[in-house]
């Protein structure tokens, strides 16, 4: 697909000058630089979730659901406990 962007003179620059000594198109520079940056953001929002997520304590029954399951797990994997 092709599109029209603006971009500042010194990005342009910098590109053409990568583009020249990698000897890749500009497309496929832009085109990886956006990529690497939506993979940044679904990353860092994957993060936000976790934290939001692991930032509340632990309720009673995630407590007992939590110490079940270990034992539940050192049954079946015969597991030595430290």
């Amino acid at each position: 697909m092709k599109t029209a962007i603006s971009i500042p003179d010194d990005i342009f620059k910098a590109v053409e000058r990568l583009a020249k000594d990698t000897h890749c198109s500009r497309s496929r520079i832009f085109s990886d630089a956006v990529r690497e940056y939506l993979e940044k953001y679904r990353n860092e929002r994957m993060l936000d979730a976790l934290n939001r997520a692991y930032s509340e304590p632990e309720t009673d029954d995630e407590t007992a659901w939590r110490r079940s399951a270990r034992k539940r797990y050192a049954k079946a994997t015969g597991a030595v406990r430290w």
